[in-house]
């Protein structure tokens, strides 16, 4: 019999789930498990939904072996997690930090997770491995949880990315953002002027996974098309360009670069939706979009961990994004 004691990061998360994360049986081995009672908790019996707390203490009544192999790819797991965190040398731009979150001023061109084609090299690696050698992240002391990004941006597009440096802030955020408690705004540089020069745009929004591209439809959207809400405010010009502050109400996949194509006012260097030969040619690698700042509104329904960030504000000045600063010359 082995005992598995909740620690901090562990707790408010369901039984099954921590199990899975630390033991890795298989599900069918671990449902049957629970049911027949070979793992319990706090010596009663328990069930694959219980809601676990700091302190109490699992036991499994496993087979040796099974433990051993579960052990055996946690730690070998752990140590090339380990030895990348020791040697990457990736720069953070950090823009807040404090006990439970940090505020990271995002490079376009880096990947926010290794599911994006890399691997350590990464917002997030980079992240863990700042906080391994600050000895905020120990990979030792902790059963299920590691550093973890809260929101996520296009690899090519830059901007503040909030990461949670436990588990409780993770789970606060993670709320907050589905409550749309946090106002997020971009800049973004557009070909045309759009007019009117402020305005709130209603459509709906439909992605092909195949080739990772959305098409955005006004009146009559086909069957499980997604409403998005774009509102946009053009704040400089050039030419026949604008730079504008766009408020994101819904957050889908490329909904800023296919909203305000859609309107015929493509992004700067968005091949995907505008053609970008010509702005390739005048320096833009990437889309010119940015998300450059981000406003906490919490609701008052219920006291959090992180309440003493309800009404902060952040952002990135306009002067350090390179394609912001053009406009004011």
């Amino acid at each position: 019999m082995r005992e598995l004691i909740i620690g901090k990061n562990d707790a408010g998360q369901r039984l099954d789930k921590f199990i899975t994360k630390t033991l890795r049986l298989p599900m069918s081995l671990l449902y049957k498990s629970i049911r027949t009672k070979k793992i319990k908790v706090n010596r009663k019996r328990a069930e694959a939904g219980q809601m676990l707390a700091e302190g109490d203490v699992i036991q499994c009544f496993l087979a040796e072996d099974l433990f051993t192999l579960g052990k055996k790819n946690a730690d070998s797991k752990t140590v090339v997690a380990e030895r990348e965190l020791k040697s990457l040398a990736g720069e953070l731009k950090i823009i807040y930090e404090d006990e439970n979150i940090l505020l990271v001023n995002k490079p376009q061109g880096l990947s926010v997770h290794e599911d994006e084609g890399a691997r350590a090299n990464t917002l997030i690696g980079y992240i863990q491995s700042y906080l391994y050698k600050k000895g905020e992240y120990k990979p030792d002391c902790e059963q299920s949880f590691a550093p973890a990004l809260c929101n996520r941006i296009d690899k090519n597009t830059g901007g503040i990315v909030i990461a949670a440096k436990n588990a409780e802030a993770l789970r606060v955020m993670n709320e907050k953002i589905r409550g749309r408690e946090i106002d997020k705004f971009y800049l973004a540089a557009v070909h045309g002027i759009p007019k009117p020069a402020e305005d709130t745009l209603y459509a709906y929004l439909t992605k092909d996974e195949r080739t990772n591209t959305v098409k955005v439809y006004g009146k009559n959207p086909p069957r499980g098309a997604k409403e998005i809400i774009t509102k946009y405010r053009v704040i400089a010009r050039r030419d026949d360009e604008a730079l504008i502050e766009v408020e994101l109400l819904t957050g889908r996949t490329h909904q800023i670069r296919a909203h305000m194509a859609y309107i015929g006012h493509p992004l700067l260097g968005d091949g995907k939706y505008g053609v970008n030969r010509d702005d390739r040619r005048r320096g833009y690698k990437h889309q010119a979009l940015y998300s450059y700042k981000l406003r906490f509104s919490f609701s008052d329904e219920a006291k959090t961990a992180l309440d003493y960030l309800n009404g902060k504000e952040f952002s990135i000045p306009k002067d350090e994004i390179y394609f912001a600063k053009e406009f004011f010359k």
